[in-house]
């Protein structure tokens, strides 16, 4: 499976099966993450099984079940979009390991024993994960023009960014973010006000979906 496979594939899941992640499954997670946190300066940790997080009325409210791994995503304050960008790439990842994921904003209770949160350093949020009951439902999809700006005739590299982008999971589907092309090759990447928060890091999410899909080479972000 190809990253593009696993972003086409994958969809937000709640409830999962009390069946342990492989250990084989576990270090390239781990391996992974040190790769992330050393790349971009996140502080992201694997936490298994560790149910109480899940365990309280935020989470059966919001019908999360059978939870005990997840990914504390941590890095600096400030760092929402970074944190989109490298957490969503251990999304992918665990999608490719034929895992299921879902990120979580507020619908968790802190376990501050499980994981380590430096004085200039937040805990965002976490990504649910392990062996779905389900594998999750598609969002019905807006238009790419709705989240794109081109003058002129659209590349062929930069629809296929676009393609990937709108398939990103953001905080109640709000999808808060537009791509603007310009000079040629170079992109900018806008989130929108949201009442709800999280568009940082929702950006940082679609950021990675389009450079899986339309390829480093291609472009140069600005």
């Amino acid at each position: 499976m190809t990253e593009k496979d696993a972003i086409v594939a994958r969809h937000s899941v709640r409830q999962y099966l009390e069946k342990p992640i492989e250990a084989e499954k576990i270090e390239e997670l781990k391996a992974l993450i040190a790769e992330c946190n050393r790349e971009g300066g996140t502080h992201m940790q694997l936490v298994t099984n560790e149910p109480k997080a899940f365990a309280g009325g935020m989470a059966k409210y919001g019908k999360f079940s059978g939870i005990s791994n997840y990914i504390a995503v941590v890095g600096k304050k400030g760092d929402d979009t970074n944190l989109g960008y490298y957490g969503e790439k251990m999304v992918v990842r665990a999608q490719m390991l034929g895992l299921n994921t879902c990120w979580v904003g507020m619908m968790f209770s802190k376990q501050p024993d499980s994981y380590q949160v430096l004085d200039d350093e937040k805990l965002l949020c976490v990504i649910a994960l392990g062996y779905g009951a389900n594998q999750g439902v598609q969002h019905k999809l807006k238009p790419i023009g709705d989240f794109a700006e081109v003058s002129g005739p659209m590349p062929e590299w930069f629809r296929q960014g676009m393609e990937m982008a709108i398939l990103a999971p953001t905080a109640v589907n709000q999808q808060k973010f537009k791509f603007v092309l310009r000079d040629g090759n170079r992109v900018e990447a806008q989130s929108r006000f949201s009442l709800i928060g999280y568009a940082k890091l929702d950006l940082g999410i679609a950021k990675y979906h389009f450079e899986v899909g339309a390829g480093k080479e291609h472009f140069e972000w600005c």
